[in-house]
């Protein structure tokens, strides 16, 4: 799971470096930064880079295939030619006017039997907001808090647990307001969330129209909603971030953030982030204000504190403050004042406490945290599902294969997330004792251990993956000469902090992410291919083109030559009218004369093409493969029978 979400932030920053668009987002990034103010943004989102920068985005998502009331996915959009596709968008953005939002209810993770709305725009729509998305996020993310972690760029639920184990254990904040806001992203208003928008510097003010009209769009079958922003919209986790923003403003406004007559000698601390000990030291020895320091993911926030008489203050002062600031209520049965010293406090999945491994006259609290009893009986039932697909993977050895490797995806994924509970292999021994049980029972012909699968000489495999992670259990299992990962076999792993120099929208931020693309690929070709887009080719046609060329890092895929400018052609592998389509998969970047070359059926041009690329019998099977594919007459395919 966790390697999956580090993927695609990385491949957002590639997409943002193929169509040039970073340079735009570097800039709006450091001017709100000096807090300049913002007054034609529609024109940027507008920009054609950005337009095809949001269909690549969104193209990949697993959302995009879900229809809205229009019936359309992706698969429609891409029919569209480039210049079809990017009129449409400007066109709409010049008057917009969303179409109606399909409602549908998926269960809650916490509580399966309550169910949660969604609201799901249509594909053009979600394409619409991916390009605001792209410019109001730069614009934000230099007005947002350092402790709001949720739906945020290089920022994860790793980060937010590291920053609740650091109060605890580094600071001694053993005292925890735990706040659950009623029907959050249900009783936003629209009002207030424009003024806020208003505040961070966007002043565009027909952008303002614009996102009044997403946050007003019809709900089928329901009405115009009057207040809420609608959960399963592609901009909605960011204006929820801008209306909570406040909120944690006015939390570091009261401890962190206090002005002070002088500056107090500080430092840097390992992640970047500045050492205000001092000033602290300051503020606690002559000052009566209560020290308090929050953690926010999306709407699920805590307050950490020193003390219950500051607690129960905090409690009543942040129920106030959202109530007569924001027009939101708490939800008195969810919010309440924890003493870890005592009791758990459950984020994020995990419950942490504050254990003494220390004596009576000498405490020393250290965190304790354990895998939630709702996550362990959700983990459990998806593992008795799994192991039910292995018994009956279905026909052939390939079913029984993908059957086994969803189920090591999804146990790896587990231990990925919840290695960041300390008491994660007492969590999961119970577990671990019932799903070997079950294996047992099951798969009792087929499940061997490795001394087994020797003694009987069967073959086995061990990916390297697991290998590393997992080759030396005693518990490693193998159906069919497949390995099986065990559940209980599982360490405990310190949560990361956040470095603080990481940043999408900074050069030095970016270094941090990634290597740098230019080192491959010359990325004034890069950007020549992407403001010249083929003429009458489908939208799904360009972008692939542009992916082709960043992954052959500006090769021909036959000769491995560099390519230049007006040397760089397409090939479609199996051609349109036998059927082929211009997925990513079925395309290729050649030179000129190599694709002339897969097409030819003269002999004489044949052999003008063979003598002036001058190809080796590797580049020649592979030039072939081609010609093969591309339905060359069948007796002239083979170009080397013609030589």
């Amino acid at each position: 799971m966790a390697t999956k979400s580090k993927a695609q932030k990385k491949s957002k920053l590639r997409h943002a470096e193929y169509y040039d668009f970073q340079n735009i987002q570097d800039k709006l990034y450091a001017d709100s930064l000096k807090g300049r103010e913002f007054k034609n943004i529609v024109t940027m989102i507008s920009l054609p880079e950005n337009i095809r920068l949001a269909y690549r985005n969104i193209k990949g998502n697993h959302g995009s295939k879900t229809a809205g009331t229009d019936g359309r996915t992706i698969k429609d959009l891409e029919k569209f030619s480039d210049e079809a596709l990017i009129s449409m968008v400007q066109r709409k953005l010049n008057w917009y006017k969303p179409q109606s939002v399909r409602r549908a209810e998926i269960p809650k993770d916490n509580d399966p039997a309550k169910k949660r709305p969604l609201g799901i725009p249509t594909i053009l729509d979600r394409l619409i907001q991916q390009c605001v998305l792209q410019v109001l996020e730069p614009i934000c993310e230099a007005k947002f808090h350092e402790h709001s972690y949720g739906f945020r760029p290089n920022r994860s639920q790793e980060h937010a647990i590291a920053r609740v184990y650091q109060n605890i254990q580094k600071t001694h904040y053993h005292y925890v307001v735990d706040v659950d806001i009623k029907g959050f992203f249900d009783n936003v208003e629209h009002g207030k969330l424009l003024k806020q928008m208003w505040a961070l510097g966007i002043r565009d003010k027909k952008l303002l129209c614009i996102i009044s009209a997403m946050l007003k769009a019809e709900v089928a079958g329901i009405g115009f909603p009057e207040k809420g922003t609608p959960q399963g919209g592609i901009i909605s986790p960011l204006l929820s971030n801008i209306v909570l923003n406040e909120l944690d403003w006015w939390i570091a406004s009261q401890w962190e953030e206090m002005p002070t007559r002088k500056k107090y000698a500080t430092g840097i601390n390992r992640n970047g982030s500045e050492n205000k000990g001092n000033k602290y030291k300051m503020l606690r020895d002559y000052t009566g204000l209560k020290e308090v320091t929050g953690v926010r993911y999306a709407d699920d926030f805590k307050l950490f504190t020193n003390s219950y008489q500051s607690a129960v203050k905090l409690y009543h002062a942040v129920t106030g403050w959202l109530k007569g600031r924001l027009g939101l209520e708490i939800s008195p049965e969810k919010s309440k004042i924890v003493n870890l010293k005592e009791e758990y406090s459950e984020f994020l999945g995990i419950r942490i406490r504050a254990r003494n491994r220390g004596s009576k006259s000498n405490p020393k609290f250290v965190v304790e945290s354990h895998i939630r009893e709702k996550s362990l009986s959700k983990i459990q039932v998806n593992l008795k599902r799994l192991i039910h697909d292995i018994e009956y993977p279905g026909y052939g050895k390939r079913a029984e294969h993908a059957a086994v490797s969803r189920y090591n995806s999804y146990v790896l994924g587990v231990h990925n997330y919840y290695s960041m509970a300390t008491m994660i292999c007492h969590d999961l021994h119970p577990l671990a004792f019932s799903v070997h049980k079950s294996l047992q029972a099951r798969l009792t012909q087929r499940l061997k251990t490795a001394k087994q699968a020797k003694k009987r000489k069967l073959n086995y495999y061990i990916p390297d993956y697991i290998y590393k992670r997992y080759g030396q259990s005693q518990q490693l299992r193998f159906v069919r000469g497949y390995a099986i990962i065990p559940i209980g076999y599982a360490k405990h792993r310190n949560p990361m902090a956040r470095k603080r120099v990481i940043n999408s929208y900074t050069p030095e931020g970016r270094d941090e992410i990634h290597k740098k693309l230019g080192a491959n690929v010359d990325m004034a070709i890069l950007h020549y291919l992407m403001r010249n887009p083929v003429l009458y080719q489908t939208v799904a046609f360009n972008d692939n083109r542009i992916s082709l060329f960043c992954a052959q890092m500006g090769k021909c895929a036959v000769t491995g030559a560099k390519l230049e400018i007006g040397d760089i052609h397409c090939h479609h592998r199996q051609p349109k009218r036998s059927g082929g389509t211009d997925e990513y998969k079925n395309l290729a970047i050649v030179g000129e004369t190599v694709h002339r070359l897969i097409h030819a059926t003269d002999p004489k041009k044949i052999r003008k093409y063979f003598d002036e690329l001058k190809l080796n019998a590797k580049q020649l099977k592979t030039l072939n493969k081609f010609r093969s594919l591309a339905n060359v007459e069948s007796c002239l395919y083979d170009v080397q029978s013609v030589l």
